[in-house]
């Protein structure tokens, strides 16, 4: 496993993505754990630590900038409960084909307030009875799920058993 270093960090490749953000380009190095991402000094929109081995969603220093994770094709089980406090504008988190298991794995993401878009594909958490509204309601500033596997009748039936949920589904099947 490759250590992420302040020297990975400024030999990474840097550029400004197709939606004109900042992006860090830490993707494929097998890096093992998220840290020293200080060394970035908050000058990124975006990182992605696609297809490496992290198996914790921690590690993070204070940046106030950045807006988008992509961590797929990682390990990623474990979410660290702290992600509000260290990334206050965390806009998108991609986790598509990862290992988180359960509904309650997702929980420390309820925290992040600014989170508008998650991926969950290819979880075993994702195959979960209930997953759909268990994402929605947990995670209400959420405006964008992709959900594979969509199934209308079978979100409706949802609905009907959890009166509750009723308001934040609904907003989710106009979309």
């Amino acid at each position: 496993m490759v250590k992420l270093t302040a020297e990975l960090i400024q030999m990474s490749p840097q550029f400004i993505n197709c939606i004109r953000d900042r992006q860090l380009n830490l993707r494929g190095y097998k890096i093992g754990q998220i840290e020293n991402l200080g060394a970035t000094l908050d000058q990124f929109d975006c990182i992605d630590l696609s297809d490496n081995d992290i198996r914790k969603l921690d590690g993070f220093p204070q940046l106030k900038r950045l807006k988008y994770i992509l961590i797929n094709n990682n390990r990623v089980c474990r979410i660290g409960d702290n992600l509000q406090e260290c990334l206050p504008n965390l806009d998108t988190i991609i986790l598509t084909n990862n290992h988180i298991q359960e509904l309650g794995d997702i929980d420390p993401l309820s925290t992040v307030k600014s989170l508008t878009s998650l991926s969950l594909i290819k979880n075993p958490v994702a195959s979960k009875k209930h997953y759909r509204l268990y994402v929605i309601h947990k995670l209400p500033p959420l405006t964008f799920g992709f959900f594979a596997n969509y199934e209308e009748e079978e979100e409706e039936m949802e609905m009907e058993s959890s009166p509750k949920l009723k308001v934040n589904a609904a907003r989710h099947l106009q979309m």
